[in-house]
């Protein structure tokens, strides 16, 4: 068992290297989907699902062990409301918020407005939520299905491996495999888009010595 010391030094220096990746990296939540949807390149996407891949065994062996500390929240109709506004707000500000920290740390005055605002946000809207309850309406989130209150409970895989005897790593395997059954999918599009591209270049080639022929007759 480590002291608080220790797991705060740990924790800095994770951190302080995953900050580093991020920044050498140029990685960004957003253009991982962004640039798939919209100009159909996936360096981002299969960062994203690659580090997904790695966490969900990770996270879910831990739990198997009964180590670890994962995190409970229902999800409800706010969770989607906001999950929407907070995909708008990244479209607008051109990057997502581990992207916004890593500019803001560069000396971007737009990131840093845009990191500000993301707490600001995050502020008034558990106000609208809830004008008497901080943390937002702890009565209506139980962890249970509560339809009145548009909350939808909790679950992960340590709640899963606890109501069924299922070991977590299991749950963790089929999310794996789903994440690189999409990477797998990801690399076959990109390996026929780059046959495609040299058969254009190869027929390119081969028509050129025509081409000029032709004009120097």
């Amino acid at each position: 068992m480590m002291s608080p010391v220790a797991e705060c030094f740990v924790a800095f220096l994770f951190g302080s290297v995953a900050g580093l990746l991020m920044q050498r990296s140029r990685f960004c939540n957003t253009a991982a989907l962004r640039d798939a949807i919209m100009f159909k390149t996936y360096r981002n996407t299969k960062a994203m699902l690659a580090a997904m891949m790695i966490l969900t065994l990770g996270f879910t062996g831990f739990m198997s062990l009964g180590a670890g500390h994962p995190l409970q929240f229902d999800v409800g109709l706010n969770t989607f409301a906001g999950l929407f506004l907070f995909g708008i707000g990244m479209v607008f500000a051109g990057a997502c918020t581990v992207s916004t920290w890593v500019k803001t740390g560069e000396g971007n005055l737009g990131a840093l407005w845009a990191l500000i605002f993301t707490f600001v946000g995050m502020f008034l809207f558990s106000l609208v939520w809830s004008a008497s309850w901080w943390p937002p309406a702890p009565q209506t989130m139980t962890g249970q299905i509560n339809a009145p209150a548009l909350q939808l409970g909790f679950a992960n895989a340590q709640t899963l491996q606890q109501k069924f005897g299922v070991p977590a790593i299991v749950f963790g395997l089929v999310q794996f495999a789903v994440l690189f059954g999409l990477y797998r999918a990801i690399l076959k599009r990109e390996r026929a888009h780059h046959a495609e591209h040299v058969k254009h270049q190869q027929e390119h080639a081969k028509g050129k010595p025509v081409e000029t022929a032709v004009q120097n007759a």
